[in-house]
């Protein structure tokens, strides 16, 4: 089977030449994006994968089903840039990845600690030879609640460490773990807002979750909580995120991700000037710590979505049990 694959990254090279020795599959390698202009160039019955900086809706999964594609894979976990429920209609077949959750947890752990201990302004000083205290004071974990929105594999393994610190730990989520209910409590989402003083996102983005955090939401939160999302940029309204930052509600955000990132993060824009107004007013201010979308990125995980992204198409093309099926 001839695989095509998009989006490739110099990273991911080394497992996609491991994955080339297995028998009857030919990759196709290429770092632009899948568009409808090259869609256009697919083999008949081949299959493709993706990352997720492009969306795949109606007229672009009409024109794979057209072209004879019947299997995509997306080397990522979350799928909100394909239209699954549309791709299911048409007999398209489609997986997602998976990756052991701690990267992303330690990642959220990282940005909490960073956000408590004021690091952005402390760095900024020490750069230019401001050794000075003043303002920087900070606050220790043992003393707050924390607030864990989404108790899935990468939500429960956050608790999981959380646990070590002492602080209490709010849970909220429609399927509660038993495991989890041994170290936090699952309360409703608006005493969650209502009684953390940090609080983190680990939900996926759907219809349902799109803009939780609003300015509705935020006038139910305590002055000065902290804010982490380390999942997807439009489960947060970067609106009110601004909104937040200017009237001192927000003590802190903690930023992997932001609405309307797509043209932003992995490239090197230094030379460029962003066209994303919202988000370049929102990362300068000093408690606000925006990374560029790499909670994932560790070795480990590359590797597990490159096989993902490969193997997967080979089990759904086999018919065989395919763990991350979507379709």
């Amino acid at each position: 089977m001839k695989i095509y694959v998009f989006e490739v990254r110099e990273d991911e090279k080394e497992y996609f030449d491991e994955l080339s020795a297995i028998p009857g599959i030919e990759l196709i390698l290429s770092p632009k994006g899948l568009t409808m202009s090259n869609i256009k160039t697919l083999e008949k019955g081949s299959a493709v994968s993706i990352l997720g900086m492009y969306t795949y809706r109606k007229p672009e999964l009409d024109a794979l089903k057209a072209q004879g594609v019947l299997y995509l894979s997306t080397r990522t976990i979350g799928y909100n840039h394909i239209d699954v429920d549309y791709a299911r209609q048409i007999g398209l077949h489609v997986c997602n990845a998976r990756y052991d959750p701690h990267g992303v947890a330690d990642y959220t752990i990282m940005m909490i600690l960073l956000c408590l201990r004021n690091y952005k302004q402390a760095l900024w000083r020490t750069q230019v030879n401001d050794f000075s205290l003043t303002g920087l004071i900070g606050k220790e974990l043992k003393d707050l609640t924390v607030g864990i929105i989404g108790t899935g594999q990468i939500g429960r393994t956050v608790v999981k460490e959380l646990s070590g610190f002492g602080c209490r730990i709010l849970v909220h989520d429609s399927f509660e773990d038993d495991a989890t209910k041994e170290l936090a409590e699952y309360v409703p989402l608006e005493t969650l807002y209502k009684e953390s003083d940090v609080i983190s996102l680990h939900v996926p983005l759907m219809s349902e979750t799109y803009h939780m955090i609003n300015a509705d939401s935020l006038s139910m939160m305590k002055k000065g909580v902290v804010l982490i999302n380390c999942a997807r940029g439009p489960l947060t309204d970067i609106k009110a995120l601004i909104s937040g930052i200017e009237s001192e509600h927000i003590g802190a955000l903690g930023l992997d991700c932001m609405e309307y990132e797509e043209d932003i993060v992995h490239r090197d824009l230094r030379t460029d000037i962003l066209s994303n107004r919202d988000m370049a007013y929102l990362r300068q201010f000093k408690n606000v710590i925006h990374t560029q979308h790499m909670a994932f990125y560790t070795d480990s995980a590359v590797k597990s979505m490159v096989f993902c992204g490969v193997q997967g198409l080979l089990q759904m093309k086999e018919n065989l049990d395919c763990p991350t099926q979507l379709c």
